[in-house]
Formats: C-alpha cells, sequence, structure tokens
C-alpha cells in the first residue's frame, strides 16, 4: 500500500490485489482477538492481581495469541477465495487507496449477495464475540475499581486500561460503520477515512500508545535525551528484557 501511494502509476495486478487483501484481513482479524485477549490480560491484571502471574503463564499467553492468529487467517481465507472467485469483466479501477472487498465486489460483474453475506457473517461474528468480550471484561473491572477504597489505586487501574480502550474504540467504531451496514452503490469519501483509521492510524498508535505507557521506556528515552551520547540509551531496556528471557 505504501509503495503504491507512492508511485506516480497507481496500479497493482490481480495476484498481488489478492494477497494484499489476505494479509490485510488476516491481520485485522487477529488484531480483533487479540484486543479482547487483552482485555482479559486487563482483568486478571485487575480483579486477581494476585494470581496474575499463576494465571496468565507464557504458555496460556502463546495459546491465546496462537488462537487469535489461526482465527484470523482462517477468515481471511474464506473472504479471499469468496471474494477473488468472482467474473470482473468491467472496470478495472478500484475506488479506494488498497483492495478491499466493497469496493471490489462493486467491480464484479458476478452475483455477489453470497459474497457479501460471507463477509456480513464473518465480520459480524469475528468482532462482536471479541467485542463483548471486551464490554464484559471491563464490567468486571469497573465493578472492582468502584469497590477500591484507595483513590491512586483506581487511578492506577483507570491508567492500565485506558491505552487498550482508546485503541479498541478507534478499531471497533470504525469497523462496525464499514462493515456491519447496509450495503451502498457508492463507496463515500467518509468511508476511506473510515478505512485509514483502522488499517493505519490504530496499527500506529499500538506500539506508541503501549510503549510510551511504559514507565521503564519513559525513563530510558528521558535519558537518551538528556544525554544523546549515550549509545544505550532505550535498547538498555530491550537487552535486559531480552536477558531476562534468556535465563
Amino acid at each position: 500500500m505504501i509503495f503504491d501511494l507512492l508511485s506516480v502509476k497507481k496500479a497493482i495486478s490481480f495476484n498481488a490485489c489478492a494477497l494484499q487483501f489476505f494479509f490485510y484481513a488476516a491481520l485485522g482479524g487477529s488484531e480483533n482477538f487479540l484486543l479482547s485477549t487483552m482485555s482479559y490480560d486487563r482483568y486478571i491484571a485487575i480483579c486477581h492481581p494476585l494470581r496474575y502471574m499463576s494465571i496468565m503463564t507464557k504458555k496460556k499467553c502463546l495459546c491465546l495469541a496462537s488462537v487469535a492468529f489461526s482465527v484470523g487467517f482462517f477468515q481471511s481465507s474464506v473472504q479471499t477465495s469468496c471474494t477473488f472467485s468472482l467474473q470482473f469483466c468491467g472496470s478495472n479501477l478500484i475506488d479506494h487507496f488498497y483492495c478491499d472487498i466493497p469496493p471490489l465486489l462493486k467491480l464484479s460483474c458476478s452475483e455477489t449477495f453470497y459474497c457479501t453475506m460471507v463477509t456480513i457473517y464473518i465480520v459480524g461474528i469475528g468482532t462482536i464475540i471479541p467485542f463483548l468480550t471486551i464490554i464484559f471484561s471491563y464490567m468486571f473491572i469497573l465493578s472492582s475499581i468502584l469497590r477500591m477504597t484507595s483513590s491512586e489505586g483506581r487511578k492506577k487501574a483507570f491508567s492500565t486500561c485506558s491505552s487498550h480502550l482508546m485503541c479498541a474504540s478507534v478499531f471497533y467504531v470504525t469497523v462496525f460503520f464499514n462493515y456491519l451496514r447496509p450495503p451502498s452503490s457508492v463507496f463515500t469519501s467518509q468511508d476511506k477515512v473510515a478505512s485509514v483509521f483502522y488499517a493505519v492510524v490504530t496499527p500506529m498508535l499500538n506500539p506508541l500508545v503501549y510503549t510510551l505507557r511504559n514507565q521503564e521506556i519513559k525513563r530510558s528515552i528521558g535519558k537518551t535525551m538528556c544525554n544523546p551520547t549515550s549509545s544505550d540509551g532505550v535498547f538498555s531496556v530491550v537487552r535486559h528484557r531480552l536477558g531476562t528471557f534468556g535465563k
């Protein structure tokens, strides 16, 4: 997508378009389930802090991540095979800045009702279930926070959840807007703006939001800015983490 935006001739082959959409849908679906997994992690950290290490083991985290990516790549395979098995015999101009289902279906001269329903069901089930998981997790988290007597404890709990809530809100609002609504014959500029949020803005915000809330990273960045001659800086935290895992 970046290569296409920077190139003078905005063109992509049929196979490259299919490949681009496959990885876009696979990673988007995986992020969807990872966001719900992270809400479960927040729930354990706030509601069961003393049991956190025994519940969120490395094995369990690996299992949850594996399930998220497996489901993401499976649903992407179904959508990709359905969309790119259609006949495209008319215009080859995609009214979008990357290959996505809504603008591609508008170019097809085949009956697209089946693919539209497949997309709605897959995106609906694959989005609503994680979304409800997040909602229920935060209901328990909110209940636990309201029972806290310490204002410092409440502040810390809200701080733990704020970054995840920010990224999840942007992601789900734009996904619901683009995919879970009646099909339209026109792909408007509002659709493209919404696509930018969950295709570009959310993935860009994730590392910034989560990293900058890490106190070790912030301290390392501060030391590096105060002492630019130090080459260790931020990477000292990474080496420390890798050394810990190595042990």
